[in-house]
């Protein structure tokens, strides 16, 4: 029998909110988290907005001196991992920490500490480097960061694809449980590119929005006029244990990590495949995986990125999974008010559906006032929905055709 893993706490740091609660009741409110850029001059760009994180302080949460040593991506980490924690009531000690183990996705890692020092080369000098700058910009900073941190001696990495990073993350972590590698994993993802260079390297792609005049609509799933994503930031950490270890210390059960379910396009770098095939194989994966059949979900937090592409292959794979059911399955993407958050997108999401299984209520796709003939499901549009979803499916895929799922489950002993 399969071992059984459960999350006991939940993380967040979002455009919306800095914590979870703040963020998930913004999310139920229908409220945007994007607005014109605060983070560098945008105004020679041709996307000059994004859902930046807003009012976070990183020297109050950890002392300047520590905060200058850490890359905003790992700062949101760490506050992240500090709020999942806390709900998840583990006393971290000598008689567990080396079976404690934490697993970070990043698309992208510690690019904004890059981007400063690279200006300091060029302008001051080698000499000048800050000699922090390899630690603070490598991918895997935030995941060993936090073990020193929290003082856990279990498995310890990072994992980037692209914006399947979160829930590869999550995916792998619970696999590392289930194998018996670790009792616990801290596990989620987290991003911090809001960028000059990579806001315009997006562009140049044609990836981003540039509806310019208003922000707030710009990020609009499923939407027949939607033109392309949000740059968003920041982090969702997950506290997954298994079931037996979770029971034995009297932890509270917030929902059972069930299913995992990834695979690869094999298509082309950055389009995803046209008729959703690759999508479509990693639901059915996450299915198996889970013991669950289609008529189970009732559910899905769609990867839902607003760019014409990505909205219909998605469609499609939904379609090829759940044949007619899939017109009975509300399909919600948190992006249109979370704007896309890249590696972390599918951690933060993953958060998102534990809380819709708690509350009872799921989370809308704003902005969806044009249907899309080719996008014709449920997309439970532009206000928060009263249900009782049993088991629930999060999509996320990236970059180089990577394709992960997910399925969280109410937890039933």
């Amino acid at each position: 029998m399969k071992k059984r893993v459960v999350v006991t706490g939940l993380g967040c740091v979002s455009p919306v909110g800095n914590n979870v609660e703040d963020t998930w009741q913004a999310l139920l409110a229908g409220k945007s988290g994007v607005a014109p850029i605060t983070a560098f001059d945008a105004s020679t760009h041709k996307t000059k907005f994004a859902a930046e994180v807003k009012g976070f302080d990183a020297a109050a949460l950890f002392g300047a001196r520590e905060a200058r040593k850490m890359d905003r991506f790992t700062q949101f980490a760490t506050a992240a991992t500090i709020e999942a924690l806390a709900q998840s009531a583990l006393a971290i000690d000598d008689s567990n920490r080396d079976r404690i183990g934490v697993l970070i996705g990043t698309g992208i890692g510690g690019v904004l500490t890059m981007f400063e020092q690279h200006d300091v080369y060029r302008e001051r000098g080698a000499d000048r480097i800050s000699p922090f700058l390899i630690p603070m910009m490598i991918s895997d900073s935030a995941a060993g960061s936090l073990a020193i941190r929290f003082g856990v001696r279990g498995p310890n990495m990072a994992l980037a694809t692209a914006c399947a990073s979160g829930t590869n993350a999550l995916g792998e972590a619970a696999e590392m449980i289930r194998r018996g590698a670790a009792d616990v994993m801290i596990a989620g993802a987290s991003e911090a590119a809001i960028a000059g260079l990579t806001m315009a390297g997006m562009n140049t792609m044609t990836a981003l929005s540039t509806r310019n005049d208003d922000p707030t609509k710009a990020s609009r799933p499923f939407d027949k006029d939607r033109d392309g994503f949000v740059m968003g930031e920041g982090a969702g950490i997950l506290i997954l244990e298994a079931y037996e270890f979770a029971q034995a210390r009297g932890a509270k059960i917030l929902c059972e990590f069930s299913g995992y379910g990834t695979t690869d396009d094999a298509s082309h770098i950055t389009a995803p495949a046209e008729n959703g095939a690759g999508a479509a194989n990693s639901m059915r994966e996450a299915l198996k995986n889970a013991e669950l059949t289609p008529a189970d979900i009732s559910y899905i937090n769609a990867h839902g990125t607003s760019t014409p592409l990505n909205d219909k292959s998605e469609t499609a794979a939904v379609k090829a999974v759940f044949g007619e059911r899939a017109y009975q399955i509300p399909v919600s993407s948190t992006k249109s008010m979370t704007g896309h958050l890249l590696g972390a997108s599918g951690a933060v999401e993953a958060v998102f559906c534990a809380l819709a299984v708690r509350d009872n209520i799921l989370p809308p796709t704003i902005n969806y006032t044009t249907p899309d003939p080719v996008c014709d499901l449920d997309y439970v549009p532009n206000h928060s929905r009263k249900a009782t979803p049993d088991h629930l499916m999060s999509n996320s895929f990236g970059f180089g055709g990577h394709n992960a799922t997910l399925i969280i489950s109410r937890w039933k002993a």
